[in-house]
Protein backbone atom coordinates (compact mmCIF):
# COMPACT_ATOMS: atom_id res chain seq x y z
CA UNK A 1 0.00 0.00 0.00
CA UNK A 2 1.02 3.48 -0.71
CA UNK A 3 0.23 6.60 0.58
CA UNK A 4 0.54 10.25 -0.31
CA UNK A 5 -1.12 13.32 1.16
CA UNK A 6 -0.88 16.30 1.05
CA UNK A 7 -2.09 17.32 4.55
CA UNK A 8 -0.19 19.31 6.09
CA UNK A 9 1.37 17.40 9.25
CA UNK A 10 5.02 18.36 10.49
CA UNK A 11 7.77 16.50 12.78
CA UNK A 12 7.64 19.60 15.52
CA UNK A 13 10.24 17.54 18.54
CA UNK A 14 11.45 14.33 19.83
CA UNK A 15 12.22 12.58 22.43
CA UNK A 16 13.56 9.28 24.01
CA UNK A 17 14.11 7.23 27.31
CA UNK A 18 16.68 4.95 27.67
CA UNK A 19 16.84 2.19 30.93
CA UNK A 20 19.33 3.47 33.61
CA UNK A 21 22.12 0.99 32.64
CA UNK A 22 24.44 0.32 29.27
CA UNK A 23 25.76 -3.31 29.05
CA UNK A 24 29.16 -3.62 26.88
CA UNK A 25 29.08 -6.99 25.09
CA UNK A 26 31.68 -8.02 27.72
CA UNK A 27 29.57 -7.38 30.49
CA UNK A 28 26.89 -8.96 29.16
CA UNK A 29 28.78 -12.31 28.22
CA UNK A 30 30.37 -12.78 31.83
CA UNK A 31 26.95 -11.80 33.52
CA UNK A 32 24.69 -14.45 31.05
CA UNK A 33 27.82 -16.95 30.72
CA UNK A 34 27.76 -17.00 26.98
CA UNK A 35 29.52 -18.80 24.04
CA UNK A 36 30.86 -15.63 22.51
CA UNK A 37 33.08 -12.60 22.43
CA UNK A 38 33.46 -9.09 21.65
CA UNK A 39 34.62 -9.54 18.80
CA UNK A 40 32.34 -12.15 17.50
CA UNK A 41 29.37 -9.97 18.50
CA UNK A 42 30.66 -6.54 16.86
CA UNK A 43 32.22 -8.34 13.97
CA UNK A 44 28.50 -9.85 12.71
CA UNK A 45 26.40 -7.29 13.84
CA UNK A 46 27.64 -3.86 14.76
CA UNK A 47 26.54 -3.89 17.97
CA UNK A 48 29.05 -2.84 21.08
CA UNK A 49 26.84 -2.09 23.89
CA UNK A 50 23.07 -2.02 24.78
CA UNK A 51 20.65 -1.07 27.57
CA UNK A 52 18.44 -3.70 29.53
CA UNK A 53 15.83 -2.61 32.02
CA UNK A 54 16.04 -3.36 35.46
CA UNK A 55 13.45 -2.65 38.55
CA UNK A 56 11.18 -0.14 38.03
CA UNK A 57 11.59 0.06 34.43
CA UNK A 58 9.23 -0.92 32.26
CA UNK A 59 8.21 -0.45 28.02
CA UNK A 60 5.54 1.73 30.16
CA UNK A 61 7.68 4.10 31.90
CA UNK A 62 10.28 4.11 28.96
CA UNK A 63 7.05 5.39 26.99
CA UNK A 64 6.32 7.76 29.18
CA UNK A 65 9.38 9.61 29.74
CA UNK A 66 10.50 9.72 25.70
CA UNK A 67 7.19 11.48 25.78
CA UNK A 68 7.06 13.97 28.12
CA UNK A 69 10.66 14.93 26.91
CA UNK A 70 9.26 15.24 23.00
CA UNK A 71 6.43 17.09 24.66
CA UNK A 72 8.43 19.49 26.59
CA UNK A 73 11.16 20.05 23.29
CA UNK A 74 7.84 21.11 21.83
CA UNK A 75 6.40 23.58 24.22
CA UNK A 76 3.38 21.65 24.01
CA UNK A 77 1.00 20.59 27.22
CA UNK A 78 -0.34 16.65 27.50
CA UNK A 79 -3.91 17.99 27.67
CA UNK A 80 -3.45 19.23 23.77
CA UNK A 81 -2.24 15.88 22.79
CA UNK A 82 -5.24 14.39 20.53
CA UNK A 83 -3.94 11.49 19.50
CA UNK A 84 -1.53 9.18 20.99
CA UNK A 85 0.03 5.40 19.72
CA UNK A 86 2.46 3.64 21.02
CA UNK A 87 4.34 1.14 18.71
CA UNK A 88 5.53 -1.85 20.60
CA UNK A 89 5.25 -5.30 21.03
CA UNK A 90 6.20 -5.86 24.90
CA UNK A 91 3.29 -4.41 26.31
CA UNK A 92 3.56 -4.18 30.42
CA UNK A 93 -0.09 -6.30 29.95
CA UNK A 94 -2.34 -7.86 27.72
CA UNK A 95 -4.38 -4.94 28.24
CA UNK A 96 -4.89 -2.22 28.65
CA UNK A 97 -2.52 -0.96 26.30
CA UNK A 98 0.70 0.67 26.62
CA UNK A 99 -0.52 4.30 25.40
CA UNK A 100 -3.21 3.70 27.60
CA UNK A 101 -1.13 4.14 30.82
CA UNK A 102 0.47 6.51 29.36
CA UNK A 103 -2.39 8.54 28.59
CA UNK A 104 -3.30 7.98 32.16
CA UNK A 105 0.04 9.11 34.01
CA UNK A 106 0.59 11.90 31.59
CA UNK A 107 -2.96 13.43 32.20
CA UNK A 108 -4.35 13.61 28.68
CA UNK A 109 -7.76 14.78 27.87
CA UNK A 110 -10.75 12.05 27.28
CA UNK A 111 -10.91 13.15 23.81
CA UNK A 112 -7.39 11.98 23.32
CA UNK A 113 -7.59 8.61 20.84
CA UNK A 114 -5.01 6.34 22.39
CA UNK A 115 -3.90 2.81 20.83
CA UNK A 116 -0.96 0.42 20.68
CA UNK A 117 0.06 -0.87 17.44
CA UNK A 118 1.86 -4.26 16.94
CA UNK A 119 4.13 -3.96 13.81
CA UNK A 120 7.63 -5.86 15.55
CA UNK A 121 10.74 -3.78 14.25
CA UNK A 122 8.17 -2.06 11.89
CA UNK A 123 6.11 -0.72 14.05
CA UNK A 124 6.77 2.83 14.61
CA UNK A 125 6.53 3.85 10.63
CA UNK A 126 3.22 2.09 11.17
CA UNK A 127 2.33 3.92 14.23
CA UNK A 128 2.87 6.91 12.46
CA UNK A 129 0.73 6.32 9.32
CA UNK A 130 -2.07 5.25 11.80
CA UNK A 131 -1.69 8.63 13.77
CA UNK A 132 -0.74 10.71 10.31
CA UNK A 133 -4.35 9.43 9.48
CA UNK A 134 -6.14 10.24 12.58
CA UNK A 135 -4.68 13.75 12.95
CA UNK A 136 -5.56 14.67 9.21
CA UNK A 137 -9.30 13.70 9.69
CA UNK A 138 -9.91 14.74 13.24
CA UNK A 139 -10.44 17.99 15.22
CA UNK A 140 -7.25 17.77 16.89
CA UNK A 141 -4.32 19.76 17.08
CA UNK A 142 -1.26 17.34 18.05
CA UNK A 143 -0.22 13.56 17.84
CA UNK A 144 2.48 12.20 19.57
CA UNK A 145 3.77 8.55 18.43
CA UNK A 146 5.95 6.10 20.43
CA UNK A 147 8.38 3.75 19.62
CA UNK A 148 8.74 1.67 22.71
CA UNK A 149 9.76 -1.87 23.84
CA UNK A 150 11.55 -4.09 26.60
CA UNK A 151 13.10 -7.03 24.37
CA UNK A 152 15.36 -8.06 26.97
CA UNK A 153 12.17 -9.67 28.49
CA UNK A 154 11.62 -11.96 25.09
CA UNK A 155 15.34 -13.63 25.44
CA UNK A 156 16.44 -16.94 25.66
CA UNK A 157 19.66 -15.93 27.07
CA UNK A 158 20.96 -19.60 26.06
CA UNK A 159 20.47 -18.67 22.66
CA UNK A 160 23.58 -16.73 21.86
CA UNK A 161 22.47 -16.29 17.93
CA UNK A 162 19.55 -13.77 19.45
CA UNK A 163 20.19 -12.67 22.73
CA UNK A 164 23.02 -10.75 21.89
CA UNK A 165 20.78 -8.88 19.31
CA UNK A 166 18.54 -6.74 21.38
CA UNK A 167 17.92 -3.72 23.96
CA UNK A 168 15.33 -1.67 25.44
CA UNK A 169 14.45 2.07 24.49
CA UNK A 170 12.05 4.08 23.58
CA UNK A 171 11.76 7.39 21.25
CA UNK A 172 9.00 9.43 20.24
CA UNK A 173 8.20 12.10 17.94
CA UNK A 174 5.72 15.02 18.50
CA UNK A 175 3.23 15.97 15.05
CA UNK A 176 1.34 18.79 14.50
CA UNK A 177 -1.66 19.97 12.40
CA UNK A 178 -0.88 23.01 10.80
CA UNK A 179 -3.73 25.20 9.28
CA UNK A 180 -4.34 24.97 6.07
CA UNK A 181 -4.48 29.09 5.75
CA UNK A 182 -2.02 29.31 8.65
CA UNK A 183 1.00 27.79 8.38
CA UNK A 184 4.46 28.40 10.48
CA UNK A 185 6.99 30.15 9.17
CA UNK A 186 9.35 27.97 7.26
CA UNK A 187 6.71 25.00 7.55
CA UNK A 188 5.96 25.11 3.57
CA UNK A 189 6.84 21.42 2.13
CA UNK A 190 7.66 20.03 5.83
CA UNK A 191 6.18 17.16 7.17
CA UNK A 192 5.11 13.69 6.45
CA UNK A 193 5.13 13.40 2.41
CA UNK A 194 4.38 9.75 2.22
CA UNK A 195 4.17 6.40 3.24
CA UNK A 196 4.63 2.82 1.44
CA UNK A 197 3.85 -0.20 3.97
CA UNK A 198 3.41 -4.02 2.83
CA UNK A 199 3.98 -7.47 3.97
CA UNK A 200 4.03 -11.30 3.44
CA UNK A 201 2.72 -13.16 6.05
CA UNK A 202 3.60 -16.27 5.03
CA UNK A 203 7.06 -16.03 6.74
CA UNK A 204 5.54 -15.26 10.01
CA UNK A 205 7.31 -18.64 11.27
CA UNK A 206 11.11 -16.96 10.37
CA UNK A 207 10.53 -14.65 13.22
CA UNK A 208 8.26 -14.83 16.07
CA UNK A 209 8.40 -15.00 19.73
CA UNK A 210 7.66 -18.87 20.84
CA UNK A 211 4.36 -18.38 22.66
CA UNK A 212 1.60 -15.96 23.24
CA UNK A 213 -1.80 -15.58 25.61
CA UNK A 214 -3.70 -18.24 23.07
CA UNK A 215 -0.50 -20.46 23.09
CA UNK A 216 1.10 -21.72 26.18
CA UNK A 217 -0.36 -18.38 28.34
CA UNK A 218 3.37 -16.75 28.49
CA UNK A 219 4.80 -14.47 26.09
CA UNK A 220 7.45 -16.75 25.11
CA UNK A 221 11.38 -15.72 23.66
CA UNK A 222 12.42 -15.27 20.12
CA UNK A 223 12.74 -17.36 17.67
CA UNK A 224 14.54 -16.39 14.37
CA UNK A 225 15.98 -17.98 11.26
CA UNK A 226 18.74 -15.26 10.90
CA UNK A 227 19.59 -16.28 7.87
CA UNK A 228 16.60 -15.93 6.28
CA UNK A 229 15.51 -12.74 8.22
CA UNK A 230 19.15 -10.72 6.92
CA UNK A 231 17.84 -11.76 3.29
CA UNK A 232 14.53 -10.46 3.34
CA UNK A 233 15.57 -7.40 5.49
CA UNK A 234 18.18 -6.39 2.86
CA UNK A 235 16.03 -6.82 0.26
CA UNK A 236 13.01 -4.86 1.69
CA UNK A 237 14.97 -1.86 3.00
CA UNK A 238 17.33 -1.68 0.00
CA UNK A 239 14.36 -2.12 -2.73
CA UNK A 240 15.06 0.81 -4.87
CA UNK A 241 11.76 0.80 -6.44
CA UNK A 242 10.01 1.26 -3.09
CA UNK A 243 12.06 4.06 -2.14
CA UNK A 244 11.91 5.87 -6.24
CA UNK A 245 8.58 5.82 -5.30
CA UNK A 246 7.96 7.36 -2.49
CA UNK A 247 10.63 9.66 -3.69
CA UNK A 248 9.09 10.09 -6.70
CA UNK A 249 5.36 11.59 -5.70
CA UNK A 250 7.59 14.39 -4.48
CA UNK A 251 9.44 14.87 -7.50
CA UNK A 252 12.48 13.59 -5.87
CA UNK A 253 15.38 11.27 -6.60
CA UNK A 254 17.61 9.12 -4.48
CA UNK A 255 20.34 11.53 -4.85
CA UNK A 256 18.08 14.51 -3.36
CA UNK A 257 17.65 13.02 -0.10
CA UNK A 258 19.51 14.07 2.63
CA UNK A 259 19.70 11.07 5.14
CA UNK A 260 18.13 7.40 5.39
CA UNK A 261 17.20 6.51 8.67
CA UNK A 262 16.81 2.60 8.70
CA UNK A 263 15.69 0.15 11.02
CA UNK A 264 18.68 -0.54 13.44
CA UNK A 265 18.73 -4.64 13.39
CA UNK A 266 22.15 -5.18 12.16
CA UNK A 267 25.44 -2.74 10.89
CA UNK A 268 25.82 -5.49 8.08
CA UNK A 269 21.61 -5.03 6.90
CA UNK A 270 22.16 -1.47 7.18
CA UNK A 271 25.41 -1.56 4.78
CA UNK A 272 24.24 -4.31 2.57
CA UNK A 273 20.50 -2.17 2.24
CA UNK A 274 22.99 1.23 1.65
CA UNK A 275 24.60 -0.36 -1.07
CA UNK A 276 21.48 -1.98 -2.66
CA UNK A 277 20.36 1.05 -2.91
CA UNK A 278 23.42 2.55 -4.01
CA UNK A 279 23.28 5.60 -1.21
CA UNK A 280 26.26 6.77 0.78
CA UNK A 281 27.00 5.38 4.25
CA UNK A 282 28.07 8.73 4.99
CA UNK A 283 24.37 9.88 4.56
CA UNK A 284 22.94 6.85 6.75
CA UNK A 285 22.02 7.17 10.62
CA UNK A 286 23.32 4.33 12.29
CA UNK A 287 23.25 3.96 16.47
CA UNK A 288 22.84 0.11 15.99
CA UNK A 289 26.10 0.67 18.24
CA UNK A 290 25.37 1.97 20.99
CA UNK A 291 21.70 0.88 21.16
CA UNK A 292 21.81 -2.61 19.76
CA UNK A 293 18.25 -3.67 17.73
CA UNK A 294 15.26 -1.85 20.01
CA UNK A 295 12.46 -3.25 17.51
CA UNK A 296 9.89 -0.52 17.50
CA UNK A 297 11.57 1.85 18.96
CA UNK A 298 14.93 1.61 16.60
CA UNK A 299 14.44 4.30 14.31
CA UNK A 300 12.34 7.22 16.66
CA UNK A 301 15.48 6.95 18.58
CA UNK A 302 18.43 7.33 15.49
CA UNK A 303 16.08 10.06 14.74
CA UNK A 304 16.09 11.97 18.16
CA UNK A 305 19.79 11.27 18.10
CA UNK A 306 20.12 12.72 14.52
CA UNK A 307 18.01 15.86 15.59
CA UNK A 308 19.77 16.35 19.02
CA UNK A 309 23.19 15.96 17.53
CA UNK A 310 22.35 18.26 14.82
CA UNK A 311 22.88 15.85 12.17
CA UNK A 312 19.01 15.89 10.73
CA UNK A 313 18.10 20.01 10.31
CA UNK A 314 14.95 21.70 9.34
CA UNK A 315 14.23 21.47 5.41
CA UNK A 316 15.99 17.83 6.01
CA UNK A 317 14.48 14.83 3.40
CA UNK A 318 14.60 11.98 5.69
CA UNK A 319 13.49 8.06 4.16
CA UNK A 320 12.59 6.17 7.40
CA UNK A 321 13.19 2.36 6.38
CA UNK A 322 12.00 -0.97 8.36
CA UNK A 323 11.96 -4.42 8.31
CA UNK A 324 9.70 -6.59 10.68
CA UNK A 325 8.43 -9.95 12.07
CA UNK A 326 5.38 -10.81 10.04
CA UNK A 327 6.91 -10.18 7.73
CA UNK A 328 5.84 -6.48 7.35
CA UNK A 329 8.12 -3.62 6.00
CA UNK A 330 7.10 -0.11 5.76
CA UNK A 331 8.92 3.37 4.36
CA UNK A 332 8.33 6.98 5.35
CA UNK A 333 9.38 10.33 3.59
CA UNK A 334 9.73 13.21 6.07
CA UNK A 335 10.59 16.90 5.53
CA UNK A 336 12.16 17.52 8.79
Amino acid sequence: MTIFSDAPIIGVSTGSALPRRAWSNAELIAAKGLDSSDEWIKARTGIEQRYIVEDGETTFTLARDAVRQALERGGVDATEVGVLVVATCTPDLTFPSVAALVHGALGMPQACVALDVNAACSGFIHALAVARGLLATSDAGYAVVVGSETFSNLLDWNDRGTCVLFGDGAGALLLKKEPLLKKEPGAEGRGLLGFKLGADGACAGMLQSSAGVARGRTAGVVTMNGREVFKQAVRQMGSREDVSALLGEAGMELSDLDWLIPHQANERIIEAAAKALDFPMGKVISTVAHHANTSAASIPLALNHAVEKGMVKRGDSVVLQAFGAGFVWSGALVRW
